[in-house]
C-alpha cells in the first residue's frame, strides 16, 4: 500500500476559481483504478493551506495517476492559480499496514 501526505499553498483569493478544478480532479482521480482515498482539504486556522491525502492500491496505481489526462490538466490549471509550497511525500508499507 502507498500513502501520499502532502500541503500546498493557495492564494485565498483564488480558491473560489480553484475549487470546480480540485473537485474534477478529485473525482477523476478516485475513479482510477487503485486509488483507495483522495482528498483535499482547506486547513480550519490557514485559509491558504490545502491538505493532501491519498492511498493507492500499490506503486503501480500511482505511477499511472501520475500519467492520467486529469492531472496533466491540473498541472496546467494550478500554475495559473498561484499555487506554491507544494510539498508531497510517499510511504510505502510492504504488508499493507499503515504505521
Amino acid at each position: 500500500m502507498i500513502i501520499v501526505m502532502g500541503s500546498f499553498r493557495l492564494p485565498a483569493e483564488n480558491f473560489a476559481a480553484a475549487q470546480p478544478m480540485m473537485d474534477k480532479v478529485v473525482a477523476a482521480t478516485r475513479a482510477e483504478d487503485g486509488c483507495l482515498l483522495y482528498a483535499y482539504s482547506r486547513d480550519l486556522t490557514d485559509p491558504t493551506l490545502v491538505r493532501v491525502s491519498e492511498k493507492w492500491r500499490d506503486r503501480a496505481a500511482l505511477d499511472l495517476h501520475f500519467k492520467a489526462d486529469h492531472m496533466k490538466t491540473w498541472g496546467v490549471e494550478r500554475a495559473s492559480l498561484g499555487l506554491s509550497e507544494r510539498d508531497i511525500m510517499v510511504f510505502e508499507s510492504d504488508d499493507g499496514v499503515a504505521v
